[in-house]
């Protein structure tokens, strides 16, 4: 059985590389499946190198034919010779692509802005735009700041990858997004740059993206689980899965919570996932909705951006198995979308030398991943 799935050749796709299309660098995917069917590839197209910072744009690539093929490069979201990035989108039960995002100046880095040195117009913004035409055309940036940060806090990042439409409970069409923030130091001599001060919430929304709320907030700065990069997923008992990258003193990289009131607040706080090996790096869950598995995708090396896996859960997000290995290339960011009752796709970061040497889809059998 091994060797049969090592020879079978799978359709992949390069959606984003680096050098080309007039950008450096191509990082942060993430992906959805519109209501047409079309699949919409975002990534942050970096223009003069592949740094966090400076010149970046927020692109989009269409494709209508499952991710074989790609459309031109377009443009959703600049902000000047500054940042616009950090795609989270997600699509209504209308058809409406919302997509939020995050912008920042563009000498404003993460280590200054955590420091308290950025000012609140160069500092970390929050965006939301939508389009009605299947990701051809996109309505103007609003500015959602003010519902979607509390004021005291420095650093900010939607998801990254896709956002997430309830379905099931007692919220059918609420929007979450998760995200993650960091905030003041509280002990002297510590500059806010610590990643002790790391924290995680949601967005919500109920009105498919016209006013935004905060929903839950975890701040622990006890070292243990620093909250950073997150993704959800929503269960069939209408619970919501979370699922963070950790860099902090909890055994392995990961932790994950439940929410039973549809992202408004946590069941438990946030816990550690020893059950999935990873280093330290952004990673994607969706749940397949039949059957009842949950898909987590990110690197399986544990010490280095490398070995790209799609892994499963039949229990909630409790205990988690390899289910789809890539290769053991060097490898970083993903997201996973259902393009239909057959196949699931990754998104992912990788290259022979580099992990940002192209974004990459990949159509995988869900055949193999239950």
């Amino acid at each position: 059985m091994a060797s049969d799935v090592a020879a079978r050749a799978y359709e992949v796709s390069v959606p984003f590389r680096a050098g080309a299309e007039g950008y450096a660098s191509y990082r942060i995917p993430a992906v959805v499946a519109t209501a047409a069917g079309t699949l919409l590839a975002f990534a942050e197209g970096r223009v003069g190198s592949s740094a966090d910072h400076g010149d970046i744009d927020l692109v989009l690539k269409r494709s209508a034919d499952g991710g074989r093929t790609w459309g031109p490069l377009q443009v959703v979201a600049r902000n000047g010779t500054g940042t616009a990035g950090n795609p989270a989108p997600v699509v209504t039960a209308g058809g409406r692509v919302v997509l939020v995002h995050v912008t920042n100046g563009a000498t404003a880095t993460e280590d200054l802005i955590r420091r308290g040195q950025v000012s609140a117009e160069d500092g970390r913004r929050v965006w939301v735009t939508h389009s009605d035409d299947d990701g051809v055309g996109w309505s103007a940036p609003r500015e959602i700041t003010g519902e979607a940060k509390r004021p005291e806090w420095r650093w900010y990042a939607t998801t990254p990858g896709h956002a997430l439409r309830l379905r099931h409970g007692s919220w059918p069409g609420r929007i979450v997004v998760p995200g993650n923030h960091s905030t003041p130091p509280t002990a002297a001599g510590d500059t806010g740059a610590e990643g002790k001060y790391d924290g995680g919430h949601d967005l919500l929304s109920d009105d498919d993206g016209a006013t935004w709320r905060i929903g839950y907030v975890e701040d622990n700065p006890d070292g243990y689980i620093n909250v950073n990069e997150t993704t959800a997923a929503e269960l069939p008992d209408g619970r919501v899965y979370f699922n963070t990258r950790s860099d902090a003193n909890a055994p392995g990289n990961r932790a994950d919570a439940h929410s039973s009131d549809g992202g408004a607040t946590l069941d438990k706080p946030f816990r550690p996932q020893a059950g999935l090996v990873a280093p330290v790096v952004e990673g994607s869950v969706l749940h397949l909705g039949d059957p009842d598995v949950v898909l987590f995708s990110g690197p399986a090396d544990p010490g280095y951006r490398a070995l790209m896996t799609v892994r499963a859960s039949g229990d909630g997000g409790a205990t988690w198995r390899p289910a789809h290995t890539v290769d053991g290339l060097p490898a970083a960011y993903s997201d996973l979308v259902r393009i239909d009752e057959e196949t699931v796709g990754l998104l992912y970061e990788t290259g022979d030398f580099s992990a940002y040497s192209t974004i990459t889809f990949r159509r995988i059998p869900v055949k193999e991943l239950v």
